[in-house]
């Protein structure tokens, strides 16, 4: 293990450190034998896995691992050789600080836990129907030329190969480390202090120090007794507590490897911040006080040498081409090769011209009627030919020329759906474009409908498409001539531009400036007649068309031009033509100097001392360095001078800017600049020493064009001057430029029309400029450097970063192996007010997931160490899966585009918020705790009331209530079965809207006291024993709760277990039968015979049952007497019930308790005998049980039971009940309303013609314990307007454990709206209540719980302190009333608990009063409604549970507002669940979709919730439809999510850990 002081070792010891590691690998001086093959002492294998801590783990991975072993010399040197590096992306010296760097993180072995993915995705990814990158038509910017590059035996160059020693040492050596161990690494973000955690009301035990040799005992605060129950998934055994982590699961290991890498320090100290109470407010970035700041004096503009006019040159170009074609016929002016590089056509310059003036005049003359001729000189005309018809293109060219009209050359469009392709159609569109020239072949190539037409593109205009070919064109009348005029300002073409967002703009370029570009190039280039010029590049724009088409044809010049389709097939075939014609001049880009550098060993006569000069295009791309040096390098010896080499710089916009000319004199070395990448981030100039790592070493690009002037801007605001030591936007003012975009001014002005200033505000000119696009500066000498363009800029937290400079260095990292080179995208996208970077890269098909992961977090630190800059996301797709550019280098904004919504499918991410976001808010510090006295006087002087509120005083109303004399529900029950004996009060019904059975008073009566015999006889229970009721929701279950009470017993409803279930459900009923000691289970046959069987015994142990007594078969007789109770406080019922955490609980309910609950729920919703009302509820705990079981009884009205588990055989079911019995007033729970709303949501046509009618409806009550589902229920409400639902109907209930109903909706209808209000949710999370507007920013809607009940008072007191909040404040709901349950029934008598939560007293104010406490978090709000009373109407708002809650950064976050905002995110979310872990935030996502949807959610889920939370997530797990449990109330059980998160079981489809 290395020390921890490698952290912080000194520049010197630095620097001898690097120079040992790389020592071996450095070329030796002649005389020492080098070493000619390499062998590694004991290293492992190439992918050495990342974390040998996973490996321990048994067999999780260990089918994908393969031995190590030793690389073998040849096998090195075969996969070394075979030129599969991007020479494009590489400079030397870059690559070998790559390597250093990540030397240098070795030494601090840092684990990156590697995310999980099933097994389906790994193998459905990897053998994909696999092509190798395909570059349709030819390659612009990067090329994809994968495995298609000849290979070569031996190694091509000697640089590169010790380079590739030095890599290919670094990756054997590249570290991995166990899972403990914590060193320190700046590539993994880290936590420490941003993911501070605060005391949370349920938190998970800290896993940051357990060690596997003893088990976690953790003590939850709110953890009732019973050990509680996780649902398992798959066969997994019963787990022993509720939060104990079982140390062998493979998640916890790696979550444990996170925690450590995060908690090792941040890079970017956070600095200090404020925080207003309300506002959390984004740290501002500042200025690093330490930043390079440019010094130098202002620069001046720069003036190139005089354009000199030679007397013959021609007044235009068109003149050049009638002056060639009539008095040199003969002379070639084009030769095009076919794909095997032999000569396919050569033409002429007599055959260019007589060509040229038919098409002109065909296009003139032969389009429209003569009348209405379709063009009209001046029009725009598209001319789309292919790469490989070069002849074609310059013979319409001219001919457009020459009848005026303005050629816009295009890519062929492949297919309707090409990238881009949709812009391109936008700029014909706004050309004007209507005709298009084309030739016969690519005519007959494009898509064709089913009539033989070529269909319109997608956003293209309607075009007529026009083929040029001599054969199909009318020959021009004798006397007819094109009228050739000197060189003037009209348009002479349109240069199409695709610009950083995609949009596709149309640079205009005047006839003189044509001209004058030609003239320059002429000058520069020492361009002579019959010149013989080899051109590789697209000759439809750019380099390709100025030299290849326009220049040659003003000097009488003969082209060779090489396909594109020929480069891919022989890459030296440029190399051949020149020395075959002995060329003068050859134009190419670096990667064609890269890819004849590869193959270059199979040619044993080259010599290239005819060139004079070898244009290289790319010139300004500060990697075409390396190229051109390794080009130099092998080719010196085959007769290439140094000086030949001549790179240029150009844009669209302004045309050449610069271009090194070819000299004579070899002694003048071309300019380098070895430049800090530090400094460049600040746009400084730092010349650095070659030894740095983190440098950039630039090469110019000439000096500035004849007859033009340069100066360097700010990029940014006014076009200020730059200093001499500062990078800018380079601007020329010159003849030869672009004028204009077609038809956009604003941006026109912006770009064509720029007046650079001093610092003192003065223009330098009264010419305007124009930007050029390329960032640069001019260096001694004049000479031009460029570093970068501003398309591929990205500023992140103040420091710019070129794109270009970002794939180098991904690209040095070992790159062949997992990565296609050339197919790799980098880009920015905007989170949290800052620029994050993304790299996208295409992975080999046959790399494991091993290889990709730690070739990923390698390229993180690389990336890291050398720009530093943390990347956001890094993503690799599969081969060929990147969106494409006509000429097959990758579409940067499709995949930006792709990538933002979701549709990339990339095969592995890996995201590093914690590293890449430093900008968060402060974590918020408590407020030392404020004493009572000032907290009444702050409230009193800010005019803030304390918080409660009552319902109606039970006392003061007046009402005929029968059943109020008596205490105790069995009493009531009697006397209803004497008064009225035949009065329905419960109906039960199929699943078909039948009645199945019915229960009058006295059949209740008589039932209820066939089972009371039974009890006393069969079951010898003495009275206050406990008995369990195992029943299916009905009539069963209410009868033996009557039975129980008439026999003196206390009854607990349970839910039976799920016959197909069993193994799941089975001990959770055992649990609740042992923890309420019941001395016998009352259930039905059917139930009874499952309870023994040899399912149930799998499951538990069913020796162990208490008797089990089954009511289906009962005693003749009734008891002796009845038992009245002598003691209205004695216990009456358990309600049982298992929070949203996990928790098992038995509330002691009174009789006293009992009748009050009823009474208060009569008087609230008015309920008396001839009402009947629809009950669609779970019968088993809380309101749902009171309203299915009790409310009849005391208030005589017609119960009509729909058991819920009915509905999903027939959805329409309940709604058909309510419509069907005309019922008033309905309750059901969310997941009853949410399976009406999706099942129902196509048919309420198809219900309303079956008589549905919901116009009676005066109230729908949904019953729940969770802050109101706004969504739901204004969904459903909308959704069933049209049967009549009254919006105003649909309303909440809220009820707790201590107090099962505390709001209920008012039934007076007269009564006010349900109220919603909009809260800051930044507000929310320090527990302040701060109302703002709907739709403004960070807001949340809030609908209020229903109605105060009557006789029930609420206060919202502080959690943590006790005390009474202001009407502002968020706290917990305090309730004090008579049906408040008296306490928990324990095993043990946890009195603390029970005090706690049923006997709390304030801690100052009204201190006398006793208090239950809820567990929510709400808030009270005095509406400006009044009720039918005139009373002002209070209403309650619940936020969310405590337990549930979580504290992250000092802050209070409900984990359902995560959750909306995480399923907004993409359309295959279809649910979501967080709950924290160690300072974690764990986001599970169910996947409605394909599993390759899985990976796009990881960054969408990051962004979304950094964005609106500022909160970064830790791990993202995407799952299955249906793995989040969800309890009867249809309420997520995040915990029981979490434990089976950490035990493994949720079989999850992807796991990202992010970083």
């Amino acid at each position: 293990m290395f020390i921890k002081a490698v952290c912080d070792i000194t520049q010197k010891g630095y620097e001898k450190k690097r120079s040992k590691l790389l020592g071996a690998y450095l070329p030796h001086p002649p005389g020492k034998s080098p070493n000619s093959h390499l062998t590694f002492k004991g290293s492992q294998s190439a992918f050495v896995p990342i974390c040998t801590g996973l490996n321990r783990l048994e067999g999780s991975m260990a089918h994908e691992r393969r031995p190590p072993m030793a690389p073998s010399a040849s096998r090195y040197h075969r996969r070394r050789s075979s030129g599969t590096r991007d020479e494009r992306y590489r400079s030397d010296v870059h690559t070998e600080a790559v390597q250093a760097a990540l030397a240098k993180h070795k030494e601090r072995k840092v684990a990156v836990p590697m995310p999980s993915k099933r097994r389906s995705l790994v193998v459905q990814t990897s053998m994909d129907a696999y092509t190798p990158p395909d570059t349709s038509s030819g390659s612009e910017e990067e090329g994809g030329q994968g495995e298609g590059t000849p290979t070569s035996s031996q190694g091509s160059i000697s640089m590169e190969h010790w380079i590739s020693r030095a890599i290919h040492q670094g990756s054997t050596t590249s570290s991995s480390s166990s899972s403990t161990q914590s060193g320190g690494s700046g590539a993994a973000g880290r936590l420490a202090d941003v993911l501070a955690q605060t005391h949370n009301h349920s938190a998970p035990p800290d896993v940051t120090t357990y060690t596997s040799e003893h088990p976690v005992q953790v003590e939850r605060p709110q953890v009732s007794t019973v050990p509680r129950t996780t649902p398992k998934y798959g066969n997994a055994k019963l787990m022993e507590t509720g939060d104990g982590v079982p140390v062998s699961s493979r998640v916890s290991a790696k979550i444990q490897q996170l925690v450590n890498t995060l908690k090792q320090p941040r890079r970017p100290p956070l600095r200090e911040f404020f925080v207003d109470d309300f506002e959390e407010l984004l740290e501002v970035q500042q200025p690093d006080p330490n930043q390079p700041r440019p010094e130098g004096s202002q620069m001046v503009a720069i003036r190139g040498e005089p354009l000199g006019v030679v007397t013959n040159w021609p007044p235009s170009l068109e003149a050049a081409l009638q002056r060639w074609g009539t008095i040199s016929p003969k002379a070639p002016c084009l030769t095009t090769m076919d794909t095997n590089g032999k000569p396919l056509y050569v033409l002429t310059y007599g055959k260019l011209w007589s060509r040229s003036i038919k098409v002109a005049y065909n296009i003139l003359h032969k389009l429209g009627t003569k009348q209405e001729p379709m063009v009209r000189p001046g029009d725009r005309v598209a001319l789309v030919f292919p790469n490989n018809d070069p002849a074609a293109f310059m013979v319409a060219f001219y001919g457009c020329l020459l009848a005026e009209v303005v050629p816009v050359p295009i890519e062929v469009p492949l297919t309707r759906k090409d990238a881009g392709s949709q812009q391109i159609g936008f700029l014909l569109g706004s050309c004007g474009v209507t005709v298009a020239l084309t030739s016969d072949a690519c005519h007959k190539g494009l898509p064709k409908g089913p009539t033989g037409e070529i269909p319109q593109f997608k956003g293209w205009p309607k075009l007529l498409w026009f083929v040029t070919e001599s054969k199909h064109l009318s020959k021009p009348p004798r006397d007819w001539f094109p009228h050739i005029k000197d060189a003037n300002n009209d348009t002479a073409y349109i240069e199409y531009k695709t610009c950083k967002d995609g949009s596709v703009l149309g640079v205009t370029v005047t006839r003189i400036a044509l001209l004058t570009h030609c003239q320059a190039l002429t000058q520069s280039c020492g361009y002579t007649e019959a010149e013989i010029i080899v051109n590789v590049l697209d000759f439809k724009k750019d380099v390709g068309l100025w030299h290849g088409i326009l220049t040659s044809v003003m000097n009488m010049m003969h082209v060779i031009s090489i396909p594109y389709s020929l480069m891919k097939v022989n890459p030296l075939s440029w190399i051949q033509k020149v020395c075959q014609y002995k060329g003068k001049v050859a134009c190419v880009k670096s990667r064609d100097m890269h890819w004849a550098l590869v193959a270059h060993r199979d040619q044993r006569d080259v010599n290239l001392n005819s060139l004079r000069m070898l244009v290289v295009a790319d010139g300004s791309n500060p990697w075409s360095i390396s190229s051109c040096d390794a080009f130099l390098n092998v080719f010196q010896s085959k007769g290439l001078r140094p000086e030949v080499i001549c790179p240029c710089a150009s844009s669209a916009e302004a045309l050449t800017v610069a271009i090194r000319r070819p000299t004579d004199d070899s002694n003048q070395p071309p300019g380098r600049g070895v430049l800090s990448m530090q400094g460049l981030s600040y746009s400084v100039i730092r010349v650095d020493s070659e030894e740095r790592l983190s440098v950039l070493t630039v090469q110019d690009v000439g000096t500035v064009m004849p007859g033009a002037l340069m100066c360097v801007v700010k990029p940014e605001g006014v076009p200020q001057l730059c200093r001499t030591d500062e990078i800018g936007e380079l601007c020329v003012c010159s003849i030869a430029t672009g004028m204009s975009y077609y038809g956009l001014s604003g941006m026109t002005k912006n770009t064509f029309e720029v007046f650079p200033m001093t610092s003192s505000g003065a223009p330098i000119s009264e010419y305007p400029f124009t930007r050029t696009g390329l960032l640069g500066f001019i260096g001694p000498g004049g000479l031009v450097f460029v570093s970068g363009k501003m398309d591929g800029l990205m500023v992140v937290s103040g420091r710019r970063h070129n794109a270009d400079d970002i794939v180098a260095t991904a690209l040095a990292v070992e790159p062949m192996k997992f990565v296609y080179r050339g197919r790799i995208a980098v880009f920015s996208v905007t989170v949290l007010h800052d620029e994050r970077i993304v790299v996208v890269a295409e992975q080999r098909p046959d790399s494991t997931e091993e290889d990709s992961f730690q070739w990923m977090s390698r390229v993180l630190q690389a990336i890291d160490s050398i720009h530093n800059v943390g990347v956001f996301c890094l993503a690799l797709v599969p081969a060929n899966t990147l969106p494409k550019t006509p000429l097959g280098g990758i579409h940067l904004s499709e995949t930006k585009q792709l990538f933002l919504e979701g549709s990339l499918h990339p095969c592995n991410v890996l995201m590093c918020p914690h590293t890449c976001v430093t900008n968060l808010p402060k974590p918020r510090q408590k407020q030392p705790e404020i004493g009572p006295a000032s907290v009444m006087v702050g409230n009193l002087v800010s005019g803030k009331r304390i918080a409660q509120v009552s319902g109606r005083d039970l006392g003061q109303i007046e009402d005929n209530d029968q059943a109020r004399k008596f205490l105790f529900l069995s009493e009531v029950l009697q006397w209803r079965a004497q008064t009225t004996p035949d009065h329905v009060l419960f109906t039960l019904l199929s699943s078909r809207g039948t009645v199945l059975s019915s229960l009058t008073c006295l059949q209740l009566h008589k039932r209820a006291e066939k089972i009371a015999a039974m009890l006393i006889e069969r079951g010898h229970l003495q009275d206050g024993d406990h008995v369990a009721l195992v029943y299916p929701p009905g009539i069963d279950l209410v009868a033996a709760f009557y039975g129980c009470l008439y026999a003196g017993c206390v009854p607990i409803t349970v839910r039976p277990p799920h016959p197909q279930n069993i193994a799941t459900t089975l001990p959770t009923v055992k649990m609740i039968v042992e923890v309420s000691r019941s001395a016998c289970v009352m259930t039905s046959q059917v139930i009874s015979k499952l309870l023994k069987s040899k399912e149930a015994s799998a499951a538990v142990d069913v020796r162990s049952w208490p008797p089990v007594l089954d009511t289906d078969d009962l005693p003749k007789k009734k008891p002796p007497q009845l038992y009245k109770p002598s003691n209205p406080d004695t216990l009456a019922y358990l309600d049982f019930s298992v929070s949203t955490t996990g928790m098992l609980a038995g509330v002691k309910m009174s009789h006293t308790a009992t009748s009050a609950f009823c009474r208060s729920i009569k008087l609230q919703c008015e309920l008396y005998p001839s009402r009947e009302v629809a009950i669609c509820l779970d019968p088993y705990c809380g309101l749902g049980f009171v309203l299915w079981c009790l409310c009849s009884v005391y208030s005589g009205h017609q119960s009509i039971l729909i058991p819920p588990s009915e509905l999903e055989v027939n959805p329409a079911l309940w709604l058909l009940a309510v419509s069907q019995f005309r019922v008033r007033d309905t309750f059901c729970s969310y997941s009853v309303m949410e399976l009406c709303t999706k099942g129902l949501g196509l048919q309420t046509e198809s219900l309303k013609s079956r008589g549905l009618d919901l116009s009676r409806v005066r109230t729908c009550v949904v019953v729940a314990e969770e802050r109101p589902r706004i969504a739901l229920t204004q969904s459903f409400s909308k959704l069933f307007k049209d049967l009549g639902l009254h919006p105003r109907a649909v309303s909440t209930s809220f009820g707790c454990r201590v107090n099962l109903a505390i709001c209920l909706a008012d039934q007076k209808t007269r009564g006010p709206d349900p109220t919603t209000v909009y809260v800051d949710m930044r507000a929310l999370r320090h527990d302040r209540v701060r109302l703002v507007e709907r739709g403004s920013p960070h807001s949340l809607p809030l609908m209020e719980s229903g109605k105060i009940l009557p006789g029930v008072r609420i206060i919202i007191a502080n959690p943590e302190t006790k005390g009474p909040l202001g009407d502002s404040h968020l706290g917990e709901i305090w309730v004090h009333c008579t049906h408040n349950g008296s306490g928990y029934f324990t095993v043990y008598g946890d009195e603390a608990l029970q005090s706690d939560h049923f006997n709390s007293h304030l801690s100052f104010g009204d201190t006398q009063t006793i208090w239950a406490r809820t567990g929510y978090l709400g808030f009270l709000r005095r509406t400006e409604l009044t009720d039918a009373s005139g009373e002002r109407h209070d209403a309650l708002y619940v936020v969310g549970a405590l337990d549930e809650a979580m504290e992250l950064r000092g802050m209070r976050y409900h984990p359902i507002d995560i959750e909306t905002s995480v399923i907004r995110t993409h359309k295959s979310i279809m649910e979501c669940a967080v709950f924290p872990w160690t300072n974690l935030l764990v986001v599970v996502v169910e996947l409605e979709g394909s599993e390759q949807e899985a990976l796009d959610l990881v960054p969408l889920v990051t962004n979304a919730v950094l964005e609106e939370h500022y909160l970064i997530v830790g791990v993202v797990v995407v799952v299955d439809i249906g793995v989040i449990p969800i309890n009867s109330r249809g309420e997520k059980q995040r915990m029981h999510l979490r434990d089976g998160f950490l035990a493994d079981q949720l079989d999850p489809i992807y796991v990202a850990y992010n970083m």
